[in-house]
């Protein structure tokens, strides 16, 4: 789905990811293979073909904040084969940004004070490395060169879930739950967050898929965090395929530093 990229909505405040509403007396999970229930979920996606067929992506919409006001900020994430992504954030007048080249990360933060653009952290390169394309981890997942094993089935938000153990090229490991009778990924593991000195455990749960020309994408996302009670969701409102996107997009950013403002306005649409 990936755009789960979700993904991974990122270092800047937020992460992406989903699960399913529950339902009473649902069936036992039928026992399939690993190629299996990865075949249906691609084809509960759209098909491998029609994912095959994107290029470019771009969600618009809304993620929640936190805090007292439990503020909601406007949000652009673009994201172009292989690997590309930028993200912008709406902010009090600024925008903060997070662009990723597929080689090379850079962030500005206006929300914090920093002004200058920053590369990304051994931590951040690392993560953004590791994350999955536009189409998610398991779409022509043997050709991202990633082996998966069916590891479990477990409840996820009280619905029966295949749960998935990937090994990705470069040796990570990460777990994926497809949901038993809609084979959509309703779960993965999230990067680790360090807090008070210490890593928590983070996992994505996604929701609220909806037809986008032919694929479902999950509309909502929600990033939770082991021993922390605030959770982040990222609603979506727009989404476009295959828009015009050139590589410059995804190149280090400029800004004025005594403002952080990008250009252009966040289109909400």
């Amino acid at each position: 789905m990936s755009r789960k990229i979700f993904l991974s909505c990122i270092a800047l405040c937020v992460c992406m990811p989903l699960a399913l509403i529950s339902q009473d007396n649902q069936p036992a999970p039928v026992k399939l293979s690993v190629s299996q229930i990865i075949e249906r979920n691609v084809s509960a996606l759209g098909g491998l073909e029609a994912w095959r067929a994107v290029t470019t992506m771009m969600w618009a919409g809304k993620m929640e904040a936190g805090g007292k006001e439990n503020t909601e900020l406007p949000f652009v994430l673009r994201m172009k084969r292989p690997l590309k992504s930028r993200l912008e954030i709406g902010f009090k007048g600024d925008i903060a940004v997070q662009v990723y080249d597929g080689i090379n990360g850079w962030k500005l933060r206006p929300f914090l004070g920093r002004r200058e653009m920053e590369p990304y952290t051994e931590e951040e390169m690392k993560a953004a490395s590791a994350q999955a394309d536009l189409d998610g981890p398991l779409v022509d997942y043997a050709a991202k060169g990633t082996n998966v094993e069916l590891e479990a089935a477990e409840k996820v938000e009280n619905r029966d879930a295949y749960k998935l153990k990937l090994t990705l090229k470069n040796g990570q490991i990460q777990h994926i739950w497809v949901d038993a009778q809609t084979f959509l990924e309703v779960k993965q593991d999230g990067t680790p967050r360090r807090l008070d000195g210490k890593f928590h455990p983070v996992a994505i749960y996604f929701r609220d898929y909806k037809p986008v020309e032919g694929l479902l994408v999950p509309y909502v996302t929600e990033t939770v965090v082991e021993g922390v009670k605030q959770t982040h969701k990222m609603t979506i409102v727009n989404v476009v395929v295959n828009p015009a996107l050139d590589d410059s997009v995804f190149a280090k950013p400029t800004a004025n530093p005594s403002t952080g403002k990008q250009e252009p306005e966040l289109p909400l649409r």
